[in-house]
């Protein structure tokens, strides 16, 4: 496994100037007659969609964290995804749209608690894995098995592309995934999806965004619904407002100093003896001059517990691997042990998955690829707690031995990382972080979250280094004049 130095911490946390948010993902087909614009309401101004709930008590989350400063004016392409996007009439049950598990006005994920979320035909039909936030994907580059670390200190390892296991590799095509998947939106085809565009109320818009043959090739059309959602996702400023806490902190503005707890916080997130979370979430520059992603893009296989709420689960034989499969086939192990396609003979990616971003991630309710856990608390208690006390976390069999790692085979155990603070650790031994520490940690995730509502007496301060107090300022004149009088007399 790839190992992270001390100098990625020291780089990754250096407080730099902001970054242009230029939106990366090229438009593609999208580009075809978008070339006019016209103004509309972006979708943190639209009605949220609530996800639908396995169960009345399914906690729900009301605050939005995606309010963009003003409305956005898109093109005709974006028009086209927008809609799209808030259209149930896009499923085979005419109950389900994007925005049912990408909520707006809940950082673009689920409004519920549940470890995957309903769909199908029947609205009945549950998901293998957690429904993961659609903001902050436009730097996303398109999945490598040598793919360049944003880090350029890790060595070229898989990274990139969309969904846990990174099989889509832009926007459009991600989209695609849960229009056709059966236990999502459920469309029989994607001429179905075609044609229910073509009959919809916002057809004429297509056409003026693509041109008026573009339903004339239904497998082109569908391509073209993809680049409408793209256009949607990266130009609207609600997918990636940068209006966080820390976005005020890292760029020195006003309203952005942290608290004693935040700053212990951030000191325990770079620290490679204690959190060391920025190994993987990197926050700094990153891929095409983006600034603090919180995701370095790259997979990683951590061995979280096996979640019994999930019905696949409820075959013994069935393991979502990540990058080795299911969903993914490109990297199945050869069990001939001859390798495949990318020479995966042994199984060397199984179980990894894509590190996701963390901005917004105290408003989520379902955290890591399987949904497993609930709560922020549980993740970081997790982290520092799964060698020390596995028995926390994991089933025991038959003689009273933890099952550790109980959702991966055994024969793909040596995948798990051995970072800090999952450094493999004798059990019994001391945690790398004490519960105090715990709760700064959490305490400063809570300054990603996007549409933060600076103070009406906030002032201007100087901002405080990451790795203790920033040099005074120097008096000013009028500052030191009290002090010179005083001396004088």
């Amino acid at each position: 496994m790839r190992k992270f130095p001390l100098v990625l911490c020291l780089a990754a946390a250096a407080l730099s100037l902001a970054a242009c948010k230029d939106q990366r993902q090229a438009s593609g087909p999208a580009a075809t007659g978008a070339a006019a614009s016209a103004p509309v309401a972006s979708a943190s101004s639209t009605a949220g969609v609530s996800a639908p709930s396995a169960d009345a008590g399914a906690k729900v989350v009301s605050a939005s964290v995606t309010t963009a400063a003003a409305p956005s004016k898109l093109t005709p392409a974006a028009q086209v995804g927008q809609r799209m996007f808030f259209d149930p009439s896009l499923s085979g049950s005419g109950r389900i749209s994007c925005a049912t598990c990408h909520d707006p006005a809940h950082a673009y994920g689920p409004a519920n608690d549940l470890s995957v979320q309903l769909g199908g035909a029947d609205m009945k039909q549950a998901g293998t894995r957690a429904v993961p936030t659609l903001m902050y994907k436009d730097y996303t580059e398109p999945y490598s098995d040598e793919f360049q670390n944003p880090d350029m200190i890790s060595p070229p390892a898989p990274g990139g592309g969309m969904t846990w296991d990174g099989r889509a590799n832009t926007i459009a095509e991600q989209a695609a995934i849960p229009l056709l998947a059966a236990n999502e939106m459920a469309n029989p085809s994607a001429e179905a999806v075609v044609a229910a565009l073509e009959h919809g109320p916002y057809a004429d818009l297509f056409r003026q965004a693509f041109g008026q043959d573009a339903f004339a090739d239904r497998k082109h059309a569908f391509e073209l619904a993809g680049a409408a959602l793209q256009s949607f996702q990266t130009e609207d400023r609600s997918f990636h407002p940068y209006s966080s806490k820390f976005d005020l902190f890292r760029n020195n503005k006003i309203g952005g100093t942290l608290t004693a707890a935040e700053l212990h916080g951030l000191r325990l997130f770079v620290d490679p003896n204690k959190g060391n979370c920025v190994a993987c979430h990197l926050i700094g520059g990153g891929n095409g001059g983006s600034q603090d992603i919180t995701s370095d893009y790259s997979f990683a296989a951590i061995g979280v517990p096996r979640n019994r709420k999930i019905p696949a689960n409820d075959d013994p034989n069935y393991f979502d691997m990540g990058l080795c499969g299911p969903l993914r086939t490109d990297h199945v192990p050869d069990p001939r042990g001859k390798g495949n396609n990318k020479g995966d003979k042994n199984g060397e990616t199984c179980g990894m998955f894509k590190t996701p971003i963390l901005r917004n991630v105290a408003t989520r309710q379902a955290f890591m690829h399987n949904g497993v856990f609930h709560t922020l608390d549980e993740v970081v208690h997790f982290y520092n707690t799964r060698d020390t006390d596995p028995g926390r976390w994991y089933p025991r069999d038959a003689h009273g031995k933890v099952r550790k790692f109980d959702d991966l085979p055994a024969r793909y155990h040596a995948n798990i990382d051995d970072q800090m603070p999952l450094d493999g650790r004798r059990a019994g031994s001391k945690t790398p972080m004490t519960e105090d520490e715990l709760k700064d940690l959490v305490t400063f995730l809570g300054t990603l979250t996007d549409g933060y509502a600076v103070p009406a007496d906030a002032k201007p301060t100087p901002n405080v280094g990451v790795f203790g107090p920033a040099t005074p300022p120097t008096p000013t004149p009028a500052q030191a004049a009290p002090t010179q009088k005083t001396a004088a007399r």
